[in-house]
């Protein structure tokens, strides 16, 4: 049977007392590639922060990578991050060193302590997302898909579990967005499961996954209706 990472029953999710979605019903099994869809404000990034706790939840029942989210403690929430990489829109790079420095930054922050490890890791994740001769550049010498790459190596450092992406194609140009995809997708293949929010359709018709919907305050599966373009 399938390892379940995530899933939520009943769930729902409110922003300073509004409520943002509710009834939330959906898992994330091992190796899979979920897409969110839904126009702005529908409550994407809401629901990517409540996997990683940046956002409560009020009822229903949430679990994420064993962690109940209902009662989920302070402290342990370090831990649930850790198992999770987690892909910006606007990068967050920091702007005032190196690629390799931005890296090992993370390392060291997250317990490792080795400088050979450290150097062999980083090395590793660079050549993953094909950026293995940029470890030297400074953020702003790196295009927009470039520095998207880094932080998707970023985010895969530590053998996440999950990545999340949040709209990581928005300011990308129609190529450089199909190329952070499939990585993406080639990161899903080796073993963690990503979810992705995207205004981006043709790029779901072109590397298909789960499409989830987030509308009028609910999360609808419309993988079907993907599917169905895609055969015909």
């Amino acid at each position: 049977m399938e390892e379940t990472l995530i899933r939520y029953k009943d769930v729902e999710i409110n922003q300073e007392d509004h409520s943002v979605l509710c009834d939330v019903n959906l898992q994330l099994c091992k190796g899979e590639f979920l897409y969110l869809i839904g126009k702005v404000g529908s409550g994407k990034t809401s629901l990517l922060k409540t996997f990683y706790a940046e956002l409560d939840i009020k009822n229903g029942e949430a679990e994420v990578l064993g962690y109940n989210m209902r009662t989920i403690k302070k402290k342990h929430i370090p831990n649930l991050r850790k198992k999770m990489g987690i892909v910006f829109q606007d990068f967050q790079l920091l702007t005032d060193r190196t690629v390799y420095d931005n890296l090992y930054f993370v390392l060291k922050a997250t317990g490792w302590k080795d400088k050979k490890e450290i150097t062999s890791r980083i090395n590793h994740v660079l050549s993953q997302v094909e950026m293995e001769t940029k470890g030297y550049k400074m953020p702003n010498e790196l295009s927009g898909g470039e520095q998207q790459r880094i932080v998707i190596a970023r985010a895969i450092l530590n053998s996440p579990q999950i990545v999340l992406a949040d709209e990581p194609t928005g300011n990308l140009d129609v190529e450089t967005s199909q190329s952070i995809t499939k990585l993406l997708q080639s990161i899903c293949q080796s073993g963690a499961s990503v979810i992705m929010s995207t205004h981006n359709i043709a790029l779901i018709e072109k590397f298909p996954g789960r499409v989830l919907r987030c509308d009028e305050h609910q999360i609808v599966d419309v993988t079907h209706e993907f599917n169905n373009n895609v055969n015909n």
